[in-house]
């Protein structure tokens, strides 16, 4: 199949996939869509929201649309390593045999992962970096597409591990998680009281995403759009001359190359998903608070003046 076909049919696919999901999922149309790109790029994404907005439900519900293995792990202060990566047992040979832990399906909803200390915190990571754990000297691969999401609840701070900055740069989108408008919510209330029971269809498969992030990947790009990307992110650190001096005033640490690299992915899988076959700057400034909002770190000041990232970057984007 052409490059041109297969922009095609994922533009359909993908409207129908989102039809598949509003059946289960009411709203949170931009959350969803951000998912779906990180998918699509072979991302991973942090979910910051309060409890009670369906997280588990709608990550569950995208699992089963794409035919992809879904574990949910729920972080707690006791978890240890081995609980998410598996251990190796004795068996009844007295052999050694390793028992997998849920860390290995194609998508993974690490629940609140700022309760579980910085330890169990690094295994999850390496995993999402590596694709692959490493237990007592051996490494097993990971099944791909392989793809993380992690909840970050806003309230409740008390006996939390706050991810550390370069540990937050591994996300590809920092996901706004907002409460539902009273007319979804009298929706949600009304589909969730009944006994009305829905049935998903499955639209693609492991091998079809695996394909899709080829894809995005071959998606070719103007040199203007990588040089805007580049410039926009460079201007969020404060010690370039390039900065604004609001980002001077209110940054103390801005977004690495990682940022610039995760901005053109998620631009081509941006455009794509609209029908067009090259990104744009439309498409760069769309993906842009998703992906920079959690890798410019404000100073006292900032926070002093209830300023926050999303303010900074539009300012940016202006």
């Amino acid at each position: 199949m052409s490059d041109v076909k297969a922009v095609q049919d994922l533009v359909q696919k993908h409207h129908a996939l989102k039809k598949e999901i509003a059946k289960v999922i009411i709203g949170q149309e931009e959350v969803i869509e951000q998912i779906l790109l990180s998918i699509y790029t072979g991302g991973h994404s942090l979910l910051i929201g309060v409890p009670g907005l369906a997280k588990t439900l709608m990550v569950n519900t995208i699992a089963q649309t794409l035919g992809l293995d879904f574990k949910r792990i729920q972080f707690t202060p006791d978890l240890m390593p081995s609980d998410i990566l598996g251990s190796e047992v004795l068996d009844k040979d007295r052999n050694f045999k390793f028992i997998k832990g849920p860390v290995f399906a194609n998508i993974i909803l690490a629940d609140e992962i700022n309760r579980t200390p910085p330890k169990t915190q690094a295994a999850l990571l390496e995993a999402m970096q590596e694709r692959a754990v490493t237990v007592a000297g051996h490494q097993y691969k990971l099944e791909l597409p392989y793809f993380v999401l992690a909840t970050q609840n806003p309230i409740e701070q008390e006996g939390t591990y706050p991810l550390p900055e370069a540990q937050l740069d591994r996300f590809m989108f920092a996901i706004k998680l907002g409460y539902p408008s009273v007319e979804e919510e009298i929706q949600v209330v009304k589909a969730t009281t009944s006994d009305e029971s829905i049935i998903l269809n499955t639209l693609f498969s492991a091998d079809a995403i695996r394909e899709i992030q080829q894809l995005i990947r071959r998606v070719p790009i103007a040199d203007n759009v990588v040089d805007y990307t580049v410039r926009l992110v460079s201007k969020t650190r404060p010690d370039q001359e390039t900065a604004p001096d609001f980002i001077k005033n209110y940054v103390d640490w801005g977004a690495g190359p990682r940022a610039s690299q995760n901005l053109v992915l998620a631009a081509k899988a941006h455009a794509v998903v609209h029908g067009k076959f090259a990104p744009d700057i439309e498409d760069i400034k769309a993906v842009a608070p998703g992906i920079l909002r959690h890798r410019i770190l404000k100073n006292y000041k900032a926070e002093a003046e209830g300023i926050s990232e999303d303010h900074l970057i539009a300012e940016l984007m202006k």
